[in-house]
């Protein structure tokens, strides 16, 4: 009695596994056995939720630069305090969306001048600043359509796989002529993992468009703000 105890013991933690282990051994097992179908369903949220990962990671880090180049444009605008010696530092900042707009400006005024010697016409100007600002938004807002996609159709495909994975389940079910867990399980799971592999395309890529495009409003109106301040400083006499 007691050897068979004893080996109860021995035996028990060797085939206790943890449950997290067993969770993803099962789904990797229900993906290996899956039908084409599914597999394609899973394949295409993944490659999407890949593709958003990637632009969110770019469109993060181009973001961040512009907005530190903008500030130390901006600063050194301000200390210069005259367009030429203004013209001379922009090489500094060259991926600075500020920079793109006050060359754009900086064109103009000096066409003007070169030609009657003067500022004389400030809403050219204008116009030129705001070409400016418009190629910019045009660059920040790069790929932030595939963002509003991924958001939008990811969880329709995996609601497709979810649905297509319940049809699977109840022909196995009335194949089968029984109400059995085991003939139901893995449809069902099928569809659980699509379920879950569309929001987890989808929520990243929601968050991302919601807050990138509210950076983007943030710099689109610093660069109408930089407007004014190069048309005052070009009306001074200062370009």
């Amino acid at each position: 009695m007691r050897l068979r105890r004893a080996s109860a013991r021995r035996v028990l933690p060797s085939t206790r596994r943890s449950p997290i282990l067993l969770a993803q051994v099962g789904i990797w097992e229900l993906v290996q056995h899956a039908k084409p179908l599914p597999i394609a369903v899973m394949v295409c949220l993944i490659a999407i939720s890949i593709l958003s990962l990637t632009i969110i990671f770019s469109k993060w880090k181009s973001l961040k630069r512009a907005q530190v180049d903008n500030r130390g444009f901006l600063r050194a605008f301000r200390k210069a305090g005259a367009l030429p010696a203004i013209a001379t530092q922009v090489r500094q900042f060259p991926l600075c969306p500020l920079v793109s707009v006050f060359e754009f400006g900086y064109e103009e005024v000096d066409r003007q001048i070169r030609l009657r010697g003067k500022l004389g016409n400030s809403t050219s100007v204008e116009r030129a600043l705001q070409l400016g600002i418009s190629e910019e938004l045009t660059k920040l807002d790069r790929n932030m359509n595939w963002l509003a996609t991924a958001a939008n159709i990811s969880p329709f495909i995996g609601l497709f796989g979810t649905v297509w994975g319940i049809i699977d389940a109840f022909t196995a079910l009335g194949a089968a002529g029984s109400a059995s867990l085991r003939v139901v399980a893995p449809p069902i799971a099928e569809a659980l993992i699509a379920t879950a592999l569309g929001l987890f395309a989808a929520i990243p890529a929601a968050i991302a468009y919601n807050y990138f495009g509210h950076q983007v409003r943030e710099i689109g109106t610093r660069m109408d703000d930089f407007t004014l301040e190069f048309i005052n400083m070009a009306e001074r006499g200062d370009g």
